[in-house]
């Protein structure tokens, strides 16, 4: 395999050519090979958002446990950040962070300002607000579009995301526009719809597949809850296993031009790990919706101000990354002091590439050969 990186175009996506997890570290072999070297690297992929404010109230929500002392992100300072990500060597940002970055007013410009500074730009997105003025305005920026649709009938939608049922229909229509401007346009961004599966909500399995199949994005993902080390959510990842024949049935119901992913790695396991160290963080690094960058979402809350790096809002991002303080974090997080089995709540972010450069030092798993997939910028 060459040890160039694979050039990153932009071009109509096959789902059936995507690798939806973070894998895909293995096509970054020269910044693999710095890491190894114990250089600073860039993340290739930074998780954000503009804002913690949200517009739904879903039960399964993560950014409850995140609450952190933080301040407002403001037009200048978002744009100032995705400068310095670019400066530095980002490749991907993706808006889906603890907040709805949908809510701020230079919402559409940020989408904008980050592609033409040469970012791979996604967003995760309850929908709401995106109608077609606004897909009009970002979906040519956009690498992916993620429509966060936790549930396939109205009451479900309404219950598990904690919000009105007219909502429900308001979202799909925005999900139809989206699709429709896609095809007009001959756009290469990938539209997909997300649901956050609790086992106690197994119901909207079908009906969500169901949906999907008839909208018809390129690929709809089923994926687990996470939770924290004291498991304030309540999920019972002893559940998903009787979910079982409900997933295969599901999965069987893709075809060529649409696919609907499972994603079984993440749920068999019930919430444990297969590695000891926590080497994730340098490639993917995730920002708050209050502007604290932080190794992982997981540690955003106080309680961990112990891994807090900084804030965007006091001092440029660039300059985070380049301070001690930065490398300290990253460094003891991959040292034998921090046992992510022991400290770490269930299927956090990093857990693909955690695992995969985990085995990969103990020679365990190979880079990958052969052409790069796409969205390489998103691990």
């Amino acid at each position: 395999m060459s040890s160039a990186l694979p050039e990153l175009v932009d071009h109509i996506v096959s789902p059936h050519d995507l690798i939806l997890d973070g894998t895909k570290i293995g096509w970054y072999p020269e910044r693999i090979a710095a890491w190894e070297r114990g250089e600073k690297i860039a993340p290739i992929t930074m998780d954000v958002a503009w804002t913690r404010k949200c517009n739904y109230a879903c039960g399964f929500c993560y950014a409850m446990l995140q609450a952190s002392e933080g301040q407002e992100i403001t037009r200048d300072i978002a744009l100032q950040f995705l400068d310095d990500a670019a400066e530095i060597g980002v490749k991907g940002i993706s808006l889906i962070s603890d907040g709805e970055s949908s809510l701020v007013p230079f919402y559409a410009e940020s989408i904008a300002h980050g592609a033409a500074v040469g970012l791979q730009i996604g967003i995760g997105t309850n929908g709401r607000v995106l109608r077609r003025p606004m897909l009009e305005k970002i979906l040519p920026h956009l690498s992916y579009l993620r429509f966060n649709f936790s549930a396939g009938t109205r009451e479900g939608y309404a219950r598990i995301m904690g919000v009105k049922q007219t909502w429900y229909d308001e979202v799909l229509q925005n999900i139809r526009d989206a699709m429709q401007i896609k095809r007009e346009r001959g756009l290469g961004v990938t539209i997909n719809l997300q649901l956050v599966c609790d086992p106690k909500d197994g119901a909207e399995l079908l009906p969500f597949a169901e949906l999907a199949q008839r909208l018809r994005p390129d690929y709809a993902i089923i994926k687990h809850c996470a939770d924290d080390v004291e498991g304030h959510l309540g999920v019972d990842y002893t559940q998903y296993a009787r979910l079982d024949e409900t997933f295969r049935r599901i999965e069987a119901m893709g075809d060529r031009d649409f696919r609907i992913v499972v994603k079984r790695e993440r749920i068999k396991d019930e919430g444990r790990r297969d590695y000891a160290r926590c080497y994730g963080p340098p490639f993917i690094t995730q920002m708050s919706g209050n502007g604290l960058i932080a190794p992982c979402g997981f540690l955003f809350n106080q309680q961990y101000k112990a891994f807090h790096i900084g804030n965007i809002c006091d001092t440029r991002f660039r300059d985070l990354y380049r301070s001690d303080r930065y490398w300290e974090v990253m460094k003891y997080l991959a040292s034998p002091e921090f046992d992510p089995r022991e400290r770490c709540g269930p299927n956090c972010l990093q857990t693909q590439t955690n695992s995969f450069l985990f085995h990969y030092k103990a020679g365990r798993v190979s880079l990958p050969t052969g052409a790069a997939p796409p969205h390489l910028g998103f691990l």
